[in-house]
């Protein structure tokens, strides 16, 4: 198959499913009404509940939840499985099941003053399942925030010359939040000024690189992600989400385009097999590809952030479903330019070693990919590859202290108004997990990280039970977001169970044995008791019918 074909495709369907069947689920499930008030104007404090126009909003919440994951997970599930799975799951799953876990999430935590999935699955499922769920997400945020924290400081210490416009990116942002929010400078005017000065930082860093040690980094970007997890949303968070987002905007175009004018086949497998290293293709292809299809850390960033800032109901559907095809869009770039031969420097022949992808970084795969791409613009290949890694290090920052702000208001939303004190302290709240996160990033996530793929996918999977509880309650179709819940839920309970019986055990991987059983365990309880208030509310609508 063409490459380019596949990928107008996938711009078509997207398109399509965005006034399709967003649609559906915006006027169906969630009942959108713009009477309804939001808590950024309810609650507005100038912190954290700040009124946002929508397309900073979709800045911020694109930039949060993309991570690295939409590029990384079509690497591997194109090495392990082939591109034809790989696409098809990126295709449905997009539409299907990730869009629709972020828009419910974003709208049900709307209607609960912008509290987090987690603090509203107390009312809405059960305290049991609030506390499993709490206890659950700060972990898993906290190993987010290791790898994610590791990954750029290595970044930093190996390559130098990216430090200049990521902390250009930074400076660029503060001045934003300023010059736009308390002095009213012109938006559109202050967008180009800032893609323009990012520009300068990139060639800046090219000629002046920044060395230091891993160590260093390290200790820095903990340091960053605790500062942006406090200061309120328009001084950093915002604007520089904003920003990075015309810079992965522009990646995308110059993605697609590229793609499109260089037209290669796709010549690599369209499908390798049922089984890999890694395990079969059910669940492995569905954990590995997440935030490219549905990712759980994205019902987080929904009802944890940008519920908060969101200006209008209506709002709602471009900036959390549009943002998922957003994300699905440039996962199916990525595995188009790997899959043919722009990734292997023009050699057809050489596309046939696809396995070799699994010994290569994945920032390295697709740096060179987009690289080549982006050379029918006349881009020198240095340069697109630098550009291609700056995309990665703004993914990896936007999620890193997205991450640090959740976990800080999660702390603060349940331990905090039950308990008060240090809990409820933003300072505290913000340092905990990230204290944590250092010294895990220092050698102990990779020993745990097997099992990372899982939990983020039960996350969703959670969520997913919460927000059809929520809105059932409301007399909303069950089966939009029921379906996907259950689908998931045997996803993650599956790869669990695979990797306890066929690698932890077996290879004496007690530590991740154990976690994965917790994993399961706690997956199956909380889904019980969703399943419990399904249909205590089913059989109250029923009996409402019958006496109506």
């Amino acid at each position: 198959m063409n490459a380019a074909v596949l990928i107008l495709f996938g711009v078509a369907w997207f398109l399509f499913a965005y006034f399709w069947y967003a649609k559906i689920i915006q006027e169906k499930v969630l009942k959108i009404n713009d009477a309804n008030a939001t808590p950024s104007h309810t609650l507005t404090d100038g912190k954290d509940y700040v009124p946002t126009k929508k397309s900073i909003l979709f800045g911020h919440h694109f930039a949060s939840i993309a991570g690295a994951g939409p590029i990384v997970g079509p690497i591997l599930g194109f090495a392990y499985f082939g591109w034809l799975p790989a696409m098809l799951w990126i295709l449905i799953g997009a539409v299907f099941m990730g869009g629709v876990h972020d828009f419910a999430a974003l709208v049900a935590s709307l209607r609960n003053k912008g509290v987090s999935i987690v603090e509203f699955a107390n009312d809405a499922v059960s305290p049991k399942a609030s506390y499993i769920f709490a206890v659950f997400v700060w972990l898993t945020l906290m190993l987010v925030q290791a790898v994610f924290a590791d990954l750029t400081a290595r970044t930093f210490a190996e390559d130098p010359h990216i430090v200049a416009p990521t902390l250009g990116l930074i400076l660029l942002a503060l001045l934003f939040g300023y010059i736009v929010y308390r002095k009213n400078f012109n938006l559109t005017a202050g967008t180009v000024i800032g893609i323009l000065a990012l520009i300068a930082f990139i060639f800046m860093g090219e000629s002046i690189p920044i060395k230091a040690s891993y160590d260093f980094w390290l200790v820095v970007i903990i340091a960053y992600s605790f500062i942006a997890a406090i200061l309120p949303v328009w001084i950093l968070l915002q604007p520089r989400d904003y920003l990075s987002m015309y810079l992965l905007i522009i990646g995308l175009v110059l993605g697609v385009v590229g793609v499109v004018v260089l037209s290669p086949d796709m010549n690599a497998p369209a499908f390798i097999g049922f089984d890999s290293a890694k395990g079969p293709l059910f669940p492995v292809l569905f954990i590995t590809i997440a935030c490219g299809a549905i990712s759980g850390f994205h019902s987080l960033v929904s009802s944890g952030t940008s519920s908060k800032q969101l200006d209008k109901e209506r709002d709602a559907k471009f900036v959390s479903y549009g943002s998922m095809l957003t994300e699905g869009l440039l996962a199916l770039m990525v595995l188009t330019m790997i899959s043919s031969v722009l990734v292997w420097g023009g050699d057809a022949n050489a596309a046939n070693s696809f396995q070799s992808l699994l010994k290569k970084s994945a920032n390295l795969v697709f740096g060179g990919a987009f690289g080549r791409t982006v050379q029918v613009f006349g881009i020198p290949l240095k340069a697109g590859i630098s550009l291609g890694v700056l995309i990665i290090n703004a993914f990896l920052l936007t999620t890193l202290d997205t991450s640090a702000r959740l976990n800080r208001y999660i702390l603060q939303e349940t331990l905090g108004k039950r308990y008060g004190g240090a809990f409820a302290n933003k300072y505290f709240a913000a340092a905990a997990s990230l204290v944590v996160a250092y010294f895990v990033a220092l050698g102990g996530y990779r020993t745990i990280w097997p099992v990372f793929g899982a939990s983020n996918q039960l996350i969703a999977t959670l969520s997913l039970f919460v927000v059809t509880v929520y809105f059932l309650g409301f007399k909303a179709p069950k089966w939009y977001t029921l379906a996907p819940a259950i689908f998931m839920l045997i996803v993650t309970e599956t790869s669990l169970i695979y990797s306890f019986f066929w690698d932890f055990v077996p290879n004496k991987k007690w530590h991740l044995a154990i976690i994965a059983a917790i994993l399961a365990a706690l997956g199956v309880i909380v889904a019980w008791e969703s399943y419990k208030k399904i249909r205590e509310l089913t059989k109250r609508s029923s009996a409402a019918t019958e006496n109506g």
